[in-house]
């Protein structure tokens, strides 16, 4: 026979609050491990996969553009926490067949360093490219680590996100023609939610 004991009706509280707690923390730890998060459409079952003629994506070769010139670099809004002011040069923009917006970015820290990178962004699958890497003698480096990444929303320094969403990508596409995303940038108009 098991023994019984009273439960003052505060513990039973606290013992609901953290039951209720550990549920929402558990509910918060799977959504974060699936990687559900879509931006307009870009989570699809198999992004490589062209649903226009059966065939697998496959990205062109990039061809690496002239070294950025001052008169070309355009700053744009990345966050309130960024740590660095970003740049693109606009004359470096393309948006190829592959669905791949490439583009020169350069990143200035307020101690004065700057760095150099040839990008690309794939607005289907939400993903951002290191090509290559700008020296002082305006010549490229390629990059080692050169896969495509998730894009990330939420480090301090979320260039790629803000490039994305407010210029580049609208509902898992290209967001228009070159002309219209250099439009974007140089203007400071982002692309607005249901626009």
């Amino acid at each position: 026979m098991a023994l019984v004991l009273p439960v003052p009706a505060s513990a039973k509280k606290i013992v609901q609050l953290l039951a209720a707690s550990l549920l929402l923390l558990g509910c918060a730890t799977y959504v974060h491990a699936t990687d559900t998060f879509d931006i307009g459409g870009a989570n699809k079952l198999n992004p490589d996969f062209d649903d226009d003629d059966g065939k697998a994506w496959q990205e062109i070769k990039a061809v690496l553009p002239p070294a950025p010139q001052a008169a070309n670099l355009v700053s744009f809004y990345v966050s309130p926490t960024a740590t660095m002011n970003f740049f693109i040069d606009v004359n470096s923009i393309s948006a190829d067949k592959d669905g791949v917006v490439r583009y020169t970015l350069v990143s200035k820290s307020q101690g004065g360093a700057e760095n150099v990178s040839y990008e690309g962004i794939r607005c289907e699958t939400y993903e951002s490219k290191m090509y290559a890497f700008g020296q002082k003698d305006g010549s490229w480096s390629r990059a080692r680590l050169n896969d495509w990444k998730r894009i990330s929303e939420s480090a301090g320094n979320r260039h790629h996100a803000a490039l994305a969403q407010d210029f580049v990508c609208h509902d898992g596409m290209v967001a228009g023609k070159v002309g219209d995303i250099r439009d974007r940038i140089r203007l400071n108009r982002p692309i607005k939610p249901g626009s």
